[in-house]
C-alpha cells in the first residue's frame, strides 16, 4: 500500500543545491519534501575540491559578476559554519613563461576588492628562497604570490543543510527516487520509490529540480517530457590523494603550461590532496572513475614543481565526480565553461524550477534565489533569512573553532586530542550530542576503527541519514581514508551489519511517517 503525503514543494536531489534549497523553504514555513536516489552528497557534491572560493581563474574569462558574488558568499559561509570551513592561504609560484607578474598582481588586487573581507587576510608578494612555502619547490622557483580562500568539508555541508531542513521541518527521504510525475488540477502528482521498493504518492504544488547531472534527464523522463532551453554540460573532475608532501599548513596553487590550474592541499592530516581534471564527459554520472591519464596528468603536473616527484604508485586515494555545468556554446574548452548558474521556472500550471549549472560556494544564494521565485509562485510572502544565520553546530563565537575547541575539551578532558579535534571539526557545537552520556572512552561503545566508536555511528544513523559504512567512511567523514586497505572491508561490514541490525531512536530515519496527511 502506497503512502500518501501533501506538500508545498518537492525537492528533487540530496546534492548541494538541494538541500540549501529544502532548508531555505523550510526556514520560511513552506512544508518541504526532499528526496534524494541514493545518499546525500552522493556524487558531485562530495567529489569537489573541497574550496570555498571566488574562483581566481574565473577572472581571465572575464566572470566579474560570478567572481564577486562567490567571494561575498565566501564571508558568509565561513561565518555559517566555522567547523567545518576555516580560512586557507594559497601559494602561486610565479612562472614568468605562462603568466607576467604584473597580470597576476593585477588580479589578486581585483581579488581582494571585489567584495569585503572581514576574516581573510589579503595578498601578497614572497621570496620563496625564505617563506616556508618555497621549501618543497624546485630551486628554479624563486618569487611567488599569496592570497586567502576557503576550505569546506563538501560532504558535511550538504549533510548540515539536510539537518537544518528536517529541523525546520522538513521531510528527507534519501535512497528514493523520484519514479514520475505529472501535473493534475493545479498541482504536481509524483511517485517515489524507497529503498525497499515501496511507493510512496506525493502532491506537491511546486517541484525543485535540483538533481545535477540529471537535471536533463528528468526533464526528459520522470518529470513527463518537460520542455526547457537550457542544458548542461557534463565535465569530470578528478582527484588524487597522497602522502603528505610538504608540512607547512599552506596550499598550491600551480599553473599547468595548458592553461588549466591544479591545487595541491593539506587534507586529513597526514596526506596532500591535488586535483582537479576538467574532461568532458558522456558516460553514466553514477559510476564515473578517474582515468590512467588523469592520474599521470596531475603526477605531472606536480612534479613540474616539486623537488620529490610523484608517481602512480604514490597515490593512496583516488575520487572523481562529474559537474553539472551551465551549457555554454561560445567555450572553447571545458576548463572555460561558467560556473555560474541559471533558474528556469516553468510556471504553466504547477510551478516547476530547474536548476542549470553552479558552484559549491555560491549554493546558499542559489538556493535563496530559487525559492523567491517559487515563494512567488505559490504566492507565500515570507522572506529571505539564510544569510547569518548558522548551520547545524556553527553557532559558536566569532567563528573562532580553536577557542570553542579549547572550551570543548575542558569539558571532556577524556577524550584523546585527535578525537576531540576530530569531533569538534565535524560536529561544532552538536560533538556533545554525539557523546552523550559518555564519561570516557570506553562508555562511547564498541570500537569499529581507530577513532570510530558506536556512539558516532549512533549519532548519524539517527541524525543524519547514515545508512551504510559507505555513508560514515567517506561522506560523513573521511576515516576510509585512514584504515588500512588490508582492514577496510572488514570495517566495512562490520558498519553494515550494526547498522542494519539497530534501529533508529531520532526521528530523523522516520521520516516516511512524518509524510503530511493529504
Amino acid at each position: 500500500m502506497a503512502q500518501r503525503g501533501q506538500y508545498d514543494l518537492l525537492v528533487v536531489g540530496g546534492g548541494i543545491n538541494g538541500a540549501g534549497i529544502a532548508r531555505d523553504a523550510a526556514g520560511r514555513g513552506l512544508s518541504v519534501l526532499l528526496c534524494e536516489k541514493d545518499d546525500l552528497a552522493s556524487h558531485t557534491s562530495s567529489s569537489s575540491t573541497k574550496l570555498i572560493h571566488g574562483g581566481l581563474r574565473y577572472l581571465e574569462y572575464g566572470e566579474f559578476k560570478l567572481v564577486r558574488k562567490a567571494l561575498q558568499e565566501r564571508e558568509v559561509l565561513l561565518h555559517a559554519a566555522p567547523h567545518i570551513m576555516w580560512p586557507l592561504r594559497f601559494v602561486m609560484p610565479h612562472m614568468p613563461n605562462l603568466r607576467p607578474a604584473w597580470m597576476i598582481r593585477a588580479g589578486l588586487f581585483l581579488y581582494d576588492h571585489l567584495a569585503r573581507r572581514e576574516l581573510l587576510p589579503g595578498s601578497r608578494g614572497i621570496d620563496m628562497r625564505r617563506h616556508p612555502a618555497g621549501e618543497p619547490l624546485v630551486d628554479s622557483i624563486r618569487r611567488g604570490f599569496v592570497y586567502s580562500d576557503g576550505w569546506v568539508d563538501d560532504a558535511r555541508l550538504v549533510a548540515l543543510n539536510a539537518l537544518d531542513a528536517h529541523e525546520r521541518g522538513a521531510t528527507v527521504l534519501t535512497r528514493t527516487r523520484l519514479v514520475g510525475a505529472e501535473r493534475s488540477e493545479g498541482e504536481w502528482h509524483a511517485t517515489l520509490e524507497g529503498p525497499a521498493g515501496e511507493r510512496i504518492d506525493v502532491h506537491a504544488r511546486a517541484i525543485a529540480n535540483a538533481a545535477g547531472p540529471w537535471v536533463g534527464d528528468l526533464l526528459k523522463g520522470a518529470l513527463g517530457n518537460t520542455r526547457t532551453r537550457h542544458s548542461v554540460r557534463l565535465v569530470k573532475g578528478s582527484h588524487i590523494v597522497t602522502k603528505r608532501l610538504f608540512s607547512h599548513d599552506h596550499a598550491y596553487i600551480f599553473q599547468n603550461p595548458d592553461k588549466r590550474i591544479i591545487f595541491a592541499i593539506p587534507y586529513e592530516a597526514d596526506y596532500t590532496l591535488i586535483g582537479t581534471t576538467d574532461i568532458e564527459y558522456g558516460g553514466d554520472a553514477s559510476k564515473v572513475e578517474i582515468g590512467a591519464d588523469e592520474i599521470r596528468y596531475l603526477c605531472d603536473s606536480i612534479n613540474r614543481y616539486f623537488k620529490h616527484h610523484i608517481s602512480p604508485e604514490d597515490v593512496c586515494w583516488s575520487y572523481s565526480g562529474v559537474r553539472p555545468l551551465l551549457e555554454d556554446e561560445t567555450a572553447e574548452n571545458a576548463s572555460a565553461v561558467t560556473r555560474d548558474y541559471l533558474l528556469e521556472l516553468d510556471a504553466g500550471g504547477a510551478p516547476l524550477l530547474s536548476v542549470f549549472g553552479g558552484k559549491i560556494t555560491t549554493f546558499r544564494k542559489l538556493a535563496e534565489e530559487a525559492v523567491d521565485k517559487l515563494a512567488d509562485a505559490l504566492q507565500s510572502p515570507a522572506r529571505t533569512w539564510t544569510e547569518g544565520v548558522p548551520l547545524p553546530g556553527g553557532d559558536f563565537a566569532d567563528a573562532d573553532f580553536e577557542r570553542f575547541l579549547r572550551e570543548f575539551q575542558q569539558h571532556h578532558p577524556w577524550l584523546p586530542p585527535a578525537l576531540a579535534r576530530r569531533y569538534a571539526r565535524a560536529y561544532g557545537t552538536r560533538a556533545a550530542r554525539v557523546i552523550g552520556a559518555a564519561r570516557s572512552v570506553e562508555e562511547l561503545g564498541e570500537a569499529f576503527a581507530p577513532g570510530l566508536y558506536e556512539a558516532e555511528l549512533r549519532y548519524l544513523r539517527d541524525n543524519e541519514w547514515a545508512l551504510r559504512a559507505e555513508d560514515v567512511l567517506w561522506r560523513r567523514s573521511k576515516l576510509g581514508l585512514h584504515i588500512g586497505r588490508a582492514s577496510l572491508d572488514e570495517v566495512s561490514q562490520r558498519i553494515d551489519r550494526w547498522l542494519a541490525s539497530a534501529t533508529p531512536t531520532a526521528p530523523s530515519l522516520r521520516a516516511a511517517s512524518r509524510l503530511h496527511s493529504p
